[in-house]
């Protein structure tokens, strides 16, 4: 395979001009849809690749992505967030972009200072991951920078946001603990944390209203502090016979103090999670939980931000991408 493969040669290849090549390359109007493709699937058999650099000179980007994910998102065991951060990667480089992963730290959010890759303008915009404070995000849209929220939203109506539906899958996780005949179900989760834990307490209450089911304060349980650091679960004195936990990590977590109070888990208490990350599987028992879409999150998030980049017009939207449940072995049946 040439290592250098120009537009030419592929213009050569399909009997097409240079010209031609370029305007589907560079996702420019005149070139119709299916031509568009075979043009850039020739390009990739070819082995060509776009010299970022003179690209970059010549039309004043830099075709590199931020993403910025706070500190406190990136801790435990294969954090959640950093597999995401693999999948907007993946999706920016489809659009010829590359993404450059920011940790910012607690200080840096709280300071309102912008990560060095901003100030160097080494990135067009950022994907904000996970959660950020309203003052930081609204600095940001105050220095005029491109961005998209993945995974949360705010009250902010100019901000783009890219979730999962999190509010119907929590209902639809509920409702499948009381069609499994549980009655007593608890919360875990700080509600004041982020806007993901709201959505899914939200959805979890609905279940509870729409079935007559009590909502008791004691089976609130809180899983971390208002900065995001996980604390130890502690458990009501009495039990409900299931829980649903804001994610696998701290379903995990409950399953462990549950079991430390000799508590079988699902004989004697049952219990859900939400994400199917790593946690999920290895719990003892596996967890039931609720499967986020990454790769199609992801791509969404990528597609928004580039065309943000690129001046094209869009209207400020909040796109929700639906989750699915998928049941393991954490959750008892009760017969009756």
């Amino acid at each position: 395979m040439k290592s250098d493969v120009t537009m030419r040669d592929i213009a050569a290849k399909l009997g097409i001009s240079v010209v031609t090549v370029s305007k589907a390359l560079n996702d420019k109007d005149g070139v119709g849809e299916e031509l568009k493709r075979k043009i850039k699937e020739t390009a990739n058999e070819m082995g060509y690749r776009i010299n970022a650099l003179a690209k970059a000179m010549k039309e004043g980007y830099s075709y590199n992505i931020g993403v910025i994910c706070a500190e406190r998102f990136t801790s435990g065991v294969q954090p959640f967030y950093m597999q995401f951060y693999q999948y907007i990667a993946k999706s920016l480089e489809e659009s010829h972009y590359s993404a450059i992963l920011h940790i910012l730290s607690a200080t840096d959010e709280e300071e309102l200072v912008f990560p060095r890759i901003y100030n160097e303008k080494k990135i067009d915009g950022f994907i904000i991951l996970g959660q950020l404070s309203p003052k930081y995000l609204q600095a940001m849209h105050d220095e005029g920078i491109h961005i998209v929220c993945l995974d949360f939203y705010t009250d902010n109506p100019v901000l783009d946001c890219v979730i999962t539906d999190n509010f119907y899958a929590s209902y639809k996780l509920t409702n499948y603990l009381i069609k499994c005949g549980h009655r007593q179900i608890g919360f875990v989760g700080n509600l004041h944390t982020t806007s993901s834990i709201q959505d899914r307490f939200l959805g979890y209450y609905k279940s509870l209203l729409e079935h007559g089911l009590e909502l008791k304060q004691d089976w609130i349980v809180k899983d971390r502090d208002e900065l995001g650091k996980i604390l130890e679960i502690v458990l009501p004195e009495q039990l409900p016979e299931a829980f649903v936990c804001n994610c696998d990590q701290i379903a995990y977590l409950v399953i462990q103090a549950l079991n430390q109070r000799g508590v079988q888990v699902p004989l004697e208490c049952s219990v859900v999670g939400f994400d199917n990350d790593l946690y999920s599987t290895i719990s003892s028992p596996a967890i039931t939980t609720v499967e986020v879409n990454m790769p199609e999150m992801a791509k969404a998030a990528a597609n928004i931000i580039v065309q943000k980049v690129q001046g094209q017009t869009m209207q400020n939207s909040r796109l929700l991408i639906n989750g699915k449940i998928v049941y393991r072995d954490s959750v008892l049946v009760k017969k009756g």
